[in-house]
């Protein structure tokens, strides 16, 4: 009898180790172990991303009008022109003799209706053909006036005061008229010419502050505003053309490439989460050991950090990716 008993007690007290086991492996094994991070309070920013080029708010290209050999270099890069200045000139040879051709032949003509005219007048011809004279006449004019401005044509003139920004030919290169030549602008003030995505366009307008980097300075980041958008869009490539003005001060130069990200809204004192925390539009609260599954509502999403408009409060614990077989009420332990 009494062995019996010692025995019940002994399978008894086998029984409460196991479950004592059973329950701490459970703890350490059985419940994931998870990383957590804080709800805090902090800036947060919603831009718009742009990349574009930077160029002169005034400056022109000049091309050609007719295609023709390059005969003379007549401004450089760097040069100051003004407005009519000569820039480059085409062979026009062949046009200036036929202008000359012209004029001799015009100068006949109106001998030739000096003449008739004063016949006319004595009555010895007819007033009919005093007008073919004439007529004849008028028309070798128009000719050499055609004919001049087609030598006009062969010369490239600057469409406005301000730097050769830019030269591109040689003496002896063909010209044609799809070939920018000349860019000539102000070096300053400067703008971005960027490209905004359709989608994004609504949220952009003029005095905005634009984010700016460029390669050529690596790690610093520039500011610069919105100054005009584009009434039309571009249909093929769905993007708004928007000008970036930069101060007088800007490093930038002109033909850079840059990236810009147009501050839309800025939320100061925002409620942030790291972004690890969010799966699917819902986080983990941790409370008493284990976890609430909360939706929440996101907004500004940044570096490593999103913004929670709706769902959370300051101070509160969630989970930092949550593993997959995780659900509301789950019990967790905290990694060490």
């Amino acid at each position: 009898m009494h062995r019996i008993r010692r025995g019940f007690i002994i399978s008894t007290i086998l029984l409460v180790c196991a479950i004592l086991a059973f329950g701490l492996f459970q703890r350490f094994y059985g419940t994931p172990a998870v990383a957590v991070g804080t709800v805090t309070r902090g800036p947060a920013v919603e831009a718009v991303y742009a990349s574009g080029t930077v160029e002169p708010v005034s400056w022109a290209k000049v091309q050609p009008l007719t295609t023709g050999r390059i005969a003379s270099l007549d401004a450089f890069e760097g040069d100051e022109v003004k407005a009519g200045q000569v820039l480059m000139r085409l062979d026009d040879r062949e046009l200036r003799a036929a202008v000359a051709q012209l004029e001799a032949e015009s100068r006949f003509l109106k001998s030739e209706l000096d003449r008739v005219s004063e016949l006319a007048r004595r009555g010895v011809t007819t007033s009919q053909v005093e007008e073919r004279a004439r007529s004849q006449l008028d028309q070798a004019l128009a000719s050499i006036n055609a004919a001049r401005q087609r030598v006009e044509d062969h010369v490239l003139r600057a469409p406005m005061d301000g730097t050769v920004l830019r030269r591109d030919g040689e003496l002896g290169e063909i010209a044609r008229p799809d070939d920018i030549l000349f860019w000539i602008g102000r070096q300053s003030p400067l703008r971005i010419e960027a490209e905004v995505d359709e989608e994004d366009i609504p949220l952009v307008a003029p005095g905005q502050t634009a984010l700016i980097k460029a390669d050529a300075f690596a790690g610093r980041v520039l500011e610069g505003a919105v100054a005009d958008i584009t009434p039309k869009g571009d249909p093929v490539n769905k993007s708004y053309r928007v000008r970036i003005g930069l101060p007088p001060d800007t490093p930038l130069m002109i033909g850079m490439t840059v990236e810009s990200n147009i501050v839309v809204r800025r939320e100061p004192s925002a409620l942030l989460v790291p972004q690890a925390a969010l799966t699917a539009g819902h986080v983990f609260v941790v409370k008493d050991g284990s976890v609430e599954r909360r939706p929440v509502v996101v907004g500004v999403v940044g570096q490593g950090v999103v913004e929670i408009k709706e769902g959370l409060s300051d101070g509160e614990t969630v989970v930092l990716d949550p593993p997959p077989t995780l659900a509301d009420g789950s019990a967790i332990r905290l990694k060490r």
